[in-house]
């Protein structure tokens, strides 16, 4: 089995190091291709007025100086060759990517990619704590992520399905188990902009997120809910956005 690794929090990011073991725990035919700079939050971006410089850091190890959808793209499309890969990993994110950051996150889109060219594809991201922020658990997805693998490839991954997996922020003993969820909400207002003044008065802004004082319960079955109980969290996202129930009902208002 051939597996192309990606990430978007660049290509020396630990996590990589990480996804890089587990996809070794399935195959020894894995190649990384990864972004150059950290591209975290530029979700499903594709470089068009932009050219894509390459660089190779290793043997099967390549760096883009681009979007996560690009490393996929030039990873099937022109590193690998002829040979297709037959598994896209994307991850492991520093941070979990539950709720609204399917649609911020560059490690889903890497996955999104892989997906939309016809490959089983992962996103995974290990959630962490205040207190493991500079050292997340890695161990944790070390050892529940080969085995989610193998299990969900053998059910089979349909073709317009992105597996997203997130590993909750304790230690591999500590883990409750692993569920199958659906994609959870957060309050509104986690999203912040800070305004600063440079070092000649100009304005400037960051784009930021921040803790609520009181965050409301997470329903149960959602990966909030699940990473909150310690269970890895495993949720089937589709490629097709179509709003089904609301199409029939626009349908028979626009007769």
């Amino acid at each position: 089995m051939r597996i192309l690794c990606t990430n978007d929090d660049g290509v020396h990011a630990p996590g990589l190091k990480i996804v890089e073991q587990i996809a070794r725990a399935l195959s020894d035919d894995v190649w990384v291709v990864a972004p150059e700079l950290d591209q975290s939050g530029v979700s499903h971006s594709l470089s068009l007025n932009d050219p894509l410089r390459l660089r190779e850091v290793g043997p099967r190890h390549f760096a883009i100086r681009g979007t996560p959808t690009d490393c996929v793209i030039m990873g099937a499309r022109h590193i690998l060759g002829d040979t297709m890969p037959d598994l896209v990993l994307s991850g492991v994110n520093k941070g979990r990517n539950v709720a609204e950051d399917v649609v911020y996150s560059g490690t889903i889109a890497g996955a999104l990619e892989g997906t939309i060219l016809g490959l089983p594809s992962f996103a995974l991201s290990q959630e962490f704590s205040v207190e493991t922020r500079n050292a997340p658990l890695w161990d944790t997805a070390l050892k529940f992520g080969p085995t989610i693998l193998r299990k969900v490839l053998d059910a089979g991954v349909p073709k317009n399905t992105v597996i997203n997996v997130n590993f909750p922020a304790c230690a591999p003993d500590e883990v409750a188990g692993v569920r199958v969820t659906r994609q959870g909400k957060r309050n509104l207002g986690f999203l912040k902009v800070d305004q600063r003044r440079d070092g000649r008065g100009n304005p400037y802004f960051w784009i930021g997120f921040e803790r609520l004082a009181q965050a409301d319960a997470p329903a149960e079955g959602t990966d909030l809910w699940a990473l909150g109980a310690r269970y890895v969290s495993v949720t089937p996202l589709r490629l097709d956005r179509t709003d089904d129930e609301f199409s029939e009902a626009l349908t028979a208002t626009l007769k």
